[in-house]
């Protein structure tokens, strides 16, 4: 990289090193690089790779674009993307707008999402609450009037105790002193 910098007569500013993962977007040398390049410390950033910038589109795109709005130019040396020429402000164009149209595709989504979210009551969709349980309610005067307990009558059914009480309470049922609700 040194020599390709030599050959096209650019002084070496400085060399920017992060021992963390390009996977992490916040990295003290890529921080210390951007800020150089707000105060106008170069022109061209000059990389081995797109990957040891950074691994996820999104920031890649977000970081060449702070630096096109920065009139500072990136060059990768194993990939041959070179910003200073026609082609390769091209190609930077076509990988920007790729990013503005998915960037509207997410956009799309969260949209139809929140809409979904409105019509539905809640963020998931999901009904607010615990969901009823499904038994027949019915057979909960029948089996209390043939003697069974809460407890029976709530295990034949599949449900809470409390919530065979309940529906006994719903159906007109009432738990008299000499009941036990709690048995």
């Amino acid at each position: 990289m040194r020599e390709l910098i030599a050959t096209r007569g650019w002084p070496l500013a400085r060399v920017y090193t992060d021992r963390e993962s390009g996977a992490a977007e916040d990295r003290p040398a890529l921080k210390e690089l951007l800020a150089d390049a707000r105060r106008g410390a170069f022109d061209v950033v000059v990389i081995w790779r797109f990957d040891r910038l950074s691994r996820s589109v999104r920031h890649f795109l977000d970081v060449v674009e702070e630096l096109r709005l920065l009139n500072v130019d990136l060059i990768s040396h194993q990939q041959a993307f070179d910003t200073t020429t026609p082609l390769g402000k091209f190609t930077l164009t076509m990988f920007a707008a790729l990013a503005e149209l998915e960037r509207e595709v997410i956009r799309e989504r969260v949209r139809a999402g929140l809409e979904y979210a409105r019509e539905h009551g809640t963020k998931s969709g999901r009904p607010i609450g615990r969901p009823k349980r499904i038994f027949r309610r019915d057979q909960v005067a029948e089996l209390r009037q043939a003697g069974f307990s809460w407890r029976a009558i709530a295990r034949k059914l599949g449900v809470g105790r409390g919530t065979v009480v309940q529906a006994w309470r719903a159906s007109g049922g009432t738990t008299e002193a000499s009941e036990n609700p709690t048995e």
